[in-house]
């Protein structure tokens, strides 16, 4: 079951330090036609709670609500329990996670998510330099692919592929369809960290969200640089 009904949207990343902006900006979105979904991360978590912070964004929209971990899943298996239970008492409709610390890990933390009835959407490369061993990072360069393969496996539909990197989105897409796979495919890294809406909708195919921040939050009209954002990506039903 699809998490967002549009085949495309815009996902607001509410990655800013006060519940007060968190809120200007739902608030000027979520009536448009495009968006799709709310993403709230550690900076509002940490201080106000994951609990407080998805009740008091549930009062404002309908939409679902992403909470991103940064970086969850990277602990050791058992611990994927105690965190899908506390994001499903928050009332968190989806979760992401970067499955790093193995396929022990990976396995166990989605088989949680199942338990507790959660969304999952699974990264495996992130947008930043130095992350690949091919890019001098610690990560062997198959590592995603190898955390999409056994995300796949395992039943999940929704991914998370690097906005600035076009090519690397086409070649997950075909990744998967190779697989006879038709993944649902989530891209931060747009604007602000150089990736271009466009480029990275056509390389994704049908079914993809852009995940903005800076370039919505730090606007100085939300609503208006929103309506350009939906107008590139040319979302349908």
């Amino acid at each position: 079951m699809s998490l967002i009904k549009l085949k495309r949207s815009i996902i607001p990343a509410l990655d800013v330090d006060t519940m007060e902006r968190a809120k200007q900006i739902v608030k000027q979105t979520t009536g448009l036609e495009g968006i799709g979904a709310y993403k709230v991360g550690f900076e509002l978590v940490i201080r106000y709670g994951l609990t407080n912070v998805v009740s008091e964004l549930k009062k404002l929209t309908k939409l679902p609500i992403i909470y991103d971990h940064q970086k969850a899943g990277t602990d050791i298996p058992d611990t994927g329990d105690k965190f899908m239970k506390a994001c499903k008492e928050a009332d968190v409709d989806a979760v992401i996670i970067f499955p790093q610390a193995g396929p022990i890990t990976e396995e166990a933390w989605i088989g949680a998510a199942k338990k507790y009835k959660i969304h999952l959407i699974v990264g495996g490369e992130m947008t930043h330099k130095g992350y690949l061993e091919s890019d001098n990072g610690f990560l062997k360069s198959n590592t995603p692919k190898r955390i999409y393969q056994i995300a796949a496996s395992q039943g999940v539909t929704d991914y998370v592929v690097p906005g600035n990197k076009p090519d690397k989105i086409k070649e997950y897409r075909e990744f998967f369809e190779n697989k006879g796979i038709k993944p649902i495919f989530y891209s931060p890294g747009l604007i602000s960290q150089g990736g271009s809406v466009k480029e990275s909708a056509e390389a994704a195919g049908d079914h993809w969200h852009a995940i903005v921040g800076r370039a919505i939050y730090d606007a100085s009209d939300i609503r208006k640089k929103a309506e350009e954002l939906i107008g590139l990506i040319k979302p349908e039903g």
